[in-house]
């Protein structure tokens, strides 16, 4: 006759829950559906306790004022599927030219009604922050995007109260492209853009690799340098009360 093995008796701990692993905040970001370049900057500068959560928008290949515009009505559901919890601090529509040709109204209105536990900023938020943080005025802008969307920029930007001496682009339209201006480029291109008589320089869209030489860009002119994907990262770690500074990535970061 078989014996019956002892019964063994499982005693499990009164159950514990912690902060989490991003215990000091938690930050959505709504990117284009093309965008390559701000998730790995984003985590480049990302300090330990801080959690970063994305999420995309639909759009073609194709960067122009009608498919930024047409943006707009997919924000709200694309913010409600970041961390649905209602645990997220902050939300930013990751895209400089999106949130200039929709508009920061529209864009706050969009994410509040998606998450609305967070605070809700965007990318031309961050850089006109950023610009006003350095206390300038006179700026020369470099972008990559096609005529129409910088002169759109040219005017959001001025009606911000800036002096826009010089706006240029490089005349791209597919974000694949964007995507593969070598960093080196954008030095000379930042070289050749800025005027003489402005106070910063401002290098406008997420999806360039700016981030790895606006350190050298400012060295290089001697002024302040403001490019989208450091504006923004700024931005988001302030509204969600991370006060780190980061040595390396310009004067914004460093200082402020």
């Amino acid at each position: 006759m078989k014996t019956k093995p002892p019964i063994h008796e499982t005693t499990i701990p009164p159950l514990q829950l912690d902060d989490g692993r991003h215990h000091r905040a938690k930050i959505g970001y709504l990117l284009l559906a093309t965008e390559q370049t701000i998730e790995d900057d984003v985590f480049t500068l990302c300090p330990e306790g801080v959690g970063v959560h994305f999420a995309r928008v639909p759009i073609p290949d194709s960067i122009t004022n009608e498919t930024l515009a047409a943006q707009a009505e997919y924000l709200a559901a694309t913010a409600a599927s970041i961390l649905p919890d209602g645990s997220l601090d902050v939300t930013c529509y990751a895209c400089t030219s999106g949130s200039l040709v929709i508009g920061e109204d529209r864009v706050f209105r969009e994410l509040r009604a998606g998450a609305p536990n967070a605070q809700p900023t965007s990318l031309i938020t961050g850089v006109i922050k950023a610009l006003r943080a350095l206390k300038v005025n006179r700026i020369s802008v470099a972008t990559p995007y096609l005529d129409e969307i910088n002169d759109r920029e040219d005017i959001y930007l001025k009606d911000a109260g800036f002096d826009v001496l010089n706006i240029t682009g490089l005349n791209l339209e597919k974000d694949s492209e964007m995507v593969r201006v070598p960093p080196d480029f954008l030095v000379e291109y930042a070289l050749a853009v800025d005027h003489p008589d402005s106070e910063a320089l401002f290098i406008s869209c997420g999806a360039l690799r700016t981030l790895d030489v606006v350190d050298t860009i400012e060295q290089r002119l001697g002024k302040p340098v403001v490019c989208s994907n450091q504006a923004m990262i700024w931005d988001t770690l302030r509204l969600a009360g991370i006060e780190d500074t980061i040595d390396g990535y310009g004067r914004l970061l460093r200082e402020h």
